[in-house]
């Protein structure tokens, strides 16, 4: 499996599933048309309630990453941006806006934070083979 769930997280269980997901999609883990298991075969796989793969899929299909197909299965669907560049821009923004402040809280200074986020990158872009 190319995901652990960790039952001892503050994270819901259904919510780790899907950031897992989606990170997969993101990392080119699951591409769009991947099969994924059904909500029986994935609780059996990783032993969990299947109402909590249920609920996972069910947020995973309304934020436009999975599509299931009746009779056919669930799939990673294609990507479609949900909001415009405009919107994404100052979702993002809001996004680093946070981050900026939780360093801060942290004690970590702008250049420290900077070159997190440069060797996150760094790693991101290797992980996905990026250029």
């Amino acid at each position: 499996m190319w995901f652990a769930i960790d039952p001892g997280s503050s994270t819901p269980i259904y919510q780790q599933l899907v950031d897992k997901i989606k990170a997969a999609v993101a990392r080119g883990i699951l591409s769009p048309g991947d099969k994924i298991p059904t909500v029986r075969e994935l609780a059996s796989e990783i032993m969990l309630n299947p109402n909590t793969i249920a609920k996972a899929y069910q947020r995973l299909e309304q934020e436009g990453i999975i599509v299931t197909m009746r009779s056919r299965g669930t799939f990673i669907a294609e990507p479609k941006p949900a909001v415009s560049l405009e919107a994404a821009d100052q979702i993002l923004a809001s996004e680093l806006e946070k981050l900026i402040i939780n360093a801060y809280h942290l004690g970590i200074d702008s250049k420290k934070l900077r070159l997190l986020l440069k060797q996150k990158l760094d790693k991101w872009e290797n992980q996905r083979g990026d250029e």
